[in-house]
Order: C-alpha cells, then sequence, then structure tokens
C-alpha cells in the first residue's frame, strides 16, 4: 500500500503538535503513572520489560515502513536519518527491556502502552515517508550540525541509564545518581533524548522531525519537573543546585 505524505501531512502534523498541547497540560497536574511516580487506580499493568517492546516496536516498524516505501534509499542523507532513528529504536525495542532493572512486581499501565502504541505508529510512519518523499537531496552544514546533536544526545542518553542501572545493582531502592551530567540536572536521560531528537530535526528540515521533537519536550520536560520535586522531597540531602532538565535554568 502507498501512501501520500501530501495527503498526510497536514492532518498528522495537526495531530502532533496538538498531542503535545494536551500531553504537556495534561503532565502539569498529573504525573504520569509509571516508574517512580507508579500508583494505583489507572487500570491493569503490564511487566515493565514487555511494556517497553510493545511500546518501542511500532515505532521503529512503521518508520523502515515509511522509509522503505520506495525501495531503498539512494540518498545518504536519508541512510544517515534513517540509521539514527533505527539505532535509537533498536536499542529502545529490544536492548533497554533487557538491561533494565526495574523493581520486583513493577509494571506500566496498559493504557499508557497503548496511547504510546498510536502515537509512535503515526509519528514513525511520518517520518519515514517524509524521507523516503520529501527528503533534500543534499548533505549541507545543518545535517552535519544536526546529526552531530543527535550522535551527542544519543550517547549521553545511553550514559545516563548505565548510571541508574548502576545504581540498581547496588541496592534495589532509589538513590541520589551521581557524576555525569547528575552533577547539574535531575534527568539527563531526559535531556540527552530531547538533544538527540532536535539534533534529527535540525538535520532532517522535517516538520514531522519538529513536531516530533516538540512532543518531546512536551513528554518530558513536566515529567523531569515532577521527578526533580520528587527526589528533593524524598532525600533531604538532596543537592539543592541541580535543576531538573536544564542546567542553571529549569
Amino acid at each position: 500500500m502507498n501512501f501520500d505524505l501530501a495527503q498526510l501531512a497536514p492532518a498528522g502534523f495537526t495531530i502532533i503538535v496538538g498531542a503535545a498541547w494536551c500531553t504537556v497540560f495534561v503532565l502539569y497536574f498529573v504525573a504520569a503513572p509509571y516508574g517512580r511516580h507508579d500508583r494505583p487506580g489507572w487500570g491493569p499493568g503490564v511487566p515493565q520489560r514487555i511494556a517497553w517492546l510493545l511500546m518501542e516496536l511500532p515505532s521503529l516498524a512503521a518508520f523502515l515502513a515509511g522509509w522503505l516505501s520506495n525501495g531503498l534509499p539512494k540518498n545518504p542523507l536519508s541512510w544517515a536519518l534513517g540509521l539514527v532513528w533505527t539505532i535509537h529504536y533498536g536499542h529502545r525495542t529490544f536492548l533497554y527491556p533487557l538491561l533494565l532493572r526495574p523493581r520486583p512486581g513493577a509494571t506500566m499501565k496498559l493504557l499508557l502502552v497503548l496511547m504510546a502504541v498510536v502515537f509512535n505508529v503515526m509519528n514513525g510512519g511520518l517520518n519515514g515517508l517524509f524521507l523516503a518523499q520529501a527528503l533534500r537531496p543534499e548533505w549541507d552544514l545543518a545535517a552535519t550540525v544536526g546529526l552531530s546533536i543527535a550522535a551527542l544526545g544519543f550517547a549521553s542518553n545511553l550514559k545516563a541509564d548505565a548510571t541508574l542501572r548502576a545504581l540498581r545493582r547496588e541496592n534495589t531502592g532509589y538513590q541520589i545518581p551521581q557524576g555525569g551530567l547528575y552533577r547539574w540536572v535531575s534527568c539527563p536521560n531526559y535531556l540527552s533524548e530531547l538533544v538527540e531528537w532536535t539534533g534529527f530535526a535540525i538535520a532532517a528540515a522535517s516538520p514531522f522531525g519538529w513536531s516530533f521533537a516538540i512532543f518531546t519536550a512536551a513528554n518530558l520536560v513536566p515529567r523531569a519537573v515532577a521527578s526533580h520535586h520528587w527526589y528533593r522531597t524524598t532525600f533531604l540531602d538532596y543537592p539543592t543546585e541541580r535543576r531538573a532538565i536544564i542546567p542553571y535554568v529549569l
């Protein structure tokens, strides 16, 4: 089945940006119920490792379906951007759940999983279709800068996640993470993911890259603020100089 990006683009972009506004509004009042913010009353849960697989696989599959819809790309920039997406979501789908060290009995609410699946199918498909049908042919300065930023964000994200896993190896309870970007912010993993997708958007010069970056900020900035508040109220000796997600600012 062939999809015409020109027909899908206006509605797709509007839905994703609209979802971003709804997300930031809701999360301003209510922390999404997973991880340290998990709590009863949100319906059945899915074991965390399975939940991550179910949530992230649709993004990988939908992107690949769109990206390869016209056959193998001949544009080097398309290959580079496709690899960024595939490596990120390949890691999130298959490796991250295996490395995850959830608390015994920890789950992800089924409602959140289903919402993520719907978003990821749309977002992944639109970004893949853009690379297949509308990406500029030349490799320019924006491509080099954006891809460098995306690579930096991805590497920083891996480092932040590894720091949290190391704490779990030492203790089953929550602890104060130290070192790296944790010296300045409570949630460098969220900051790094935002940097990564901003870099992707710069390199792709795509409305869907930017709508995804906007949604990422709408989703992760409020969660970082909630997590920062949780750390400060849980640990009396929590470093006062740390911010939630942006060093010295927020």
